[in-house]
């Protein structure tokens, strides 16, 4: 539409009264789509089909998540599999590059010289074919939220939820699934969608980290934090990188959070970890207040709570912050204050 209707040399051009973008339905419908899965099953799915209902519709209820993956993702003659392909053409008429940049992307490469050298392309040639990405939406160009507006030190990652996980777990899978090997991929997948989902290290997508993220953006969450993020993110610096970080630099305030999919609860050190990073993450001008959020799909340890209750009455502080307390949540919590919270 844009490209027929808005663009410079279409016949309409100038001539929109208004701009509707559509965006994809937040997590907090899985509910009424899904409603016999389990909270973590939910957030499965999303991270495989983001939020476009027509992906929604393919994945039946009655069926379990397993059995759904194998219907929609692994059979030869499923529409899913070649949307990827159909969405690329759409812009470009020679994909094949472009798709080696988003399976390098699936894979964690975040910089233009990374996916040079999981391609195989020229590092000079890499730029343009990710701004053609950018402008049509399927990569974005992230930076540091506690960073300068302007830096190099930004990371590319792909937008849609349902094109990182066919690039990360389908896209060299054609042959394995054209010869009826579905089992050994489902296994494959199964193996791997604990990491895909939860944070697996520097420069991560996961969805996990993005609920939490909304989470900390939704105005709701401000009557439960004494801070009021008003730029919400990731940021990293050499030493140091924080899943969730919420900024209000008029109110000079900061929250670090952390984020963790594990099966098991979490234990104190991972907190103790969090405010570790503190000085390194903290902008360097001003006087900060910093307040922390540990999200935690399975809870915390009695240990972690207790730590949380102290560190209020301990009088943490560095040169230019001081601590202000710690919330802890877990996926219970995140996934009701979602569904509860209008959207």
């Amino acid at each position: 539409m844009e490209r027929h209707l808005l663009a410079y040399q279409a016949p309409l051009y100038g001539q929109a009264t208004a701009l509707l973008k559509l965006l994809p339905m937040p997590f907090a419908y899985t509910r009424q789509f899904f409603p016999k899965y389990r909270a973590d099953e939910r957030v499965a799915v999303y991270s495989m089909l983001g939020g476009i209902p027509a992906y929604w519709e393919r994945f039946l209820p009655t069926l379990s998540v397993d059995q759904n993956i194998r219907a929609q993702f692994l059979e030869t003659n499923n529409l899913l599999q070649d949307e990827p392909r159909l969405l690329l053409q759409d812009f470009v008429s020679e994909a094949h590059n472009y798709v080696a940049i988003l399976r390098a992307l699936a894979n964690g490469k975040r910089t233009p010289k990374e996916i040079a050298g999981d391609t195989g392309l020229d590092d000079k040639h890499v730029p343009a074919y990710l701004t053609k990405l950018i402008e049509t939406g399927f990569v974005e160009r992230r930076t540091p939220v506690t960073g300068p507006p302007v830096t190099r030190t930004g990371r590319y990652f792909i937008t849609d939820p349902f094109l990182r996980f066919y690039f990360r777990f389908l896209s060299k899978r054609q042959s394995q699934l054209a010869l009826g090997m579905q089992e050994m991929a489902l296994a494959e997948i199964k193996r791997h969608l604990l990491d895909f989902i939860g944070p697996t290290g520097s420069f991560s997508d996961p969805i996990w980290e993005e609920l939490c993220q909304e989470w900390v953006l939704r105005p709701e969450a401000r009557n439960k934090l004494p801070v009021s993020p008003d730029h919400v993110g990731s940021t990293w610096t050499k030493k140091a990188q924080v899943d969730v970080v919420g900024v209000n630099r008029m109110q000079k305030t900061l929250m670090l959070g952390e984020c963790k999919w594990s099966p098991q609860v979490i234990g104190r050190s991972v907190l103790q970890e969090l405010v570790e990073k503190t000085a390194e993450i903290v902008p360097t001008e001003g006087n900060w207040k910093v307040y922390y959020v540990g999200f935690a799909r399975a809870g915390w340890t009695v240990e972690a709570q207790q730590y949380a209750l102290s560190l209020a009455g301990q009088g943490l502080k560095g040169d230019n912050w001081r601590a202000l307390g710690i919330r802890l949540l877990d996926l219970k919590q995140v996934d009701q204050d979602l569904a509860e919270w209008p959207v």
